[in-house]
């Protein structure tokens, strides 16, 4: 099989989450032990760190790994969904996995996991760790998928475990409230393993604190030991952070919650050079590192699609923020821009709160309602519909690439044009490749 081959098999014949939605989703881990089991344990073979939450997962996962780099080691990272291409995925040292490793993969081993019926996020998982040992990775960072408590991730014994926020999002899985969310994310931690939260409200901190004590994991909530003194976001990108133990160093990263995920870096990074009495730092990070981690996170780790500004004039920015928790920070950056015309290409997917995240929309901005190429978009006229109940007015677009183009049509000098809504949006609006 060729490359696209390769991937359209794992697409096609085993359920994906980002495409079909719940029919995905497999509750337990017994196809995970299985191919744990036939793969002999890979994970055991190096360090790991395990990041779950509701939104800032990748951000903060990325960043790591950029500080780890920076640091020395060499780093492994799994993270979901990609943008572009199904290698994203999987990185060492920023580099995608090749293209003939997925293609081997499959052929060497479909005879054993084809009768098991994984769903495509348990094979994922599975390459990822195998990958990585057979990289010699000194320490990978692994982001959960869905969840945690029962998520195929879920198998490791990390380092740290980091919980970056709480808010409602898969609740046809997860539950439809913030403290049944709260004791899914926390299945991720570990007996004896140190745990950060990077935000805790009154409803989710007794579940934290409960299961850490359960588990007599040593829990730090980033909120109540903040290292981010302040923070000045730039208008061209990248927030300059003044803290209370690393100096004053420049971000790369530039949305609003930027602010909130690197406290949550920060706190994390203090566990992990804390030493520990006759073993030492769990890992050995510099000041230094840390710094260049933050301000080099896209080129050690191939990030994208986080306030990431494609041109200017007109300044056109695409952020894969899709939920409440993420809008709320996103409306409130977007509606501070200053410019003539505010111009949003939009779309979302159906299992999403659509009228929470349109309240948040400014009632002022010229709208391009589109849909992206998953088969969980909503149709561009059911986006517009939805908008219009919201006071939201604009035209529909089959793609995105129409949407975003006429946009750039429409658009003066000092006009702001910002892509989102959906992960998927923006890994179309990448696809392009013409910015």
């Amino acid at each position: 099989m060729t490359y696209q081959d390769t991937v359209n098999y794992l697409f096609n014949c085993y359920p994906v989450f980002e495409h079909v939605g719940g029919s995905a989703y497999k509750e337990g881990l017994d196809n995970t032990i299985s191919l744990d089991n036939y793969f002999h344990h890979p994970h055991q073979s190096y360090k790991t760190i395990h990041v779950a939450g509701t939104n800032g997962k990748g951000s903060c996962s990325h960043t790591l790994a950029a500080i780890l780099r920076q640091a020395g080691y060499k780093v492994g990272l799994y993270t979901s969904p990609h943008l572009v291409d199904f290698r994203e995925r999987i990185r060492v040292n920023g580099e995608c996995i090749s293209k003939e490793r997925v293609i081997q993969f499959v052929e060497e081993h479909r005879g054993f996991f084809e009768p098991l019926h994984p769903s495509f996020f348990e094979l994922t998982t599975a390459l990822a760790f195998l990958y990585f040992k057979e990289q010699n990775v000194d320490v990978a960072v692994i982001e959960v998928g869905l969840g945690g408590r029962l998520d195929c991730t879920n198998i490791i014994s990390p380092l740290l475990s980091i919980i970056t926020n709480i808010s409602l999002d898969h609740t046809q899985f997860l539950g439809n409230t913030l403290d049944k969310i709260a004791g899914e994310k926390a299945g991720i931690i570990k007996p004896g393993i140190p745990v950060v939260i990077g935000e805790a409200l009154p409803e989710t901190r007794p579940v934290f604190e409960r299961v850490a004590a359960k588990q007599q994991a040593e829990i730090t909530f980033a909120e109540s030991h903040p290292e981010v003194i302040s923070s000045e976001l730039h208008h061209v990108g990248g927030i300059t952070y003044k803290t209370r133990n690393y100096g004053t160093f420049q971000a790369e990263l530039g949305g609003e919650y930027q602010v909130k995920n690197t406290n949550t870096v920060l706190a994390a990074i203090n566990v992990l050079r804390r030493s520990n009495p006759g073993k030492g730092a769990l890992l050995n990070l510099s000041e230094e590192n840390v710094r260049d981690g933050f301000a080099h996170v896209s080129a050690l780790t191939g990030f994208m699609g986080r306030w990431q500004t494609l041109r200017t004039s007109p300044t056109v920015v695409c952020d894969t923020g899709h939920n409440v928790g993420g809008w709320q920070h996103l409306a409130r950056q977007i509606k501070a821009q200053s410019c003539q015309t505010l111009r949003i290409v939009f779309g979302m997917v159906d299992d999403k709160d659509i009228d929470g995240v349109m309240n948040l929309l400014p009632p002022d901005a010229v709208y391009y309602w589109t849909q992206a190429s998953s088969k969980r978009a909503i149709p561009a006229q059911g986006i517009q519909e939805r908008g219009r109940k919201h006071n939201l007015h604009g035209a529909t677009y089959s793609t995105v690439a129409e949407a975003y183009r006429q946009a750039l049509t429409d658009a003066r000098a000092d006009d702001f044009i910002f892509i989102g809504g959906s992960s998927y949006i923006v890994a179309d609006l990448l696809s392009l490749n013409d910015f």
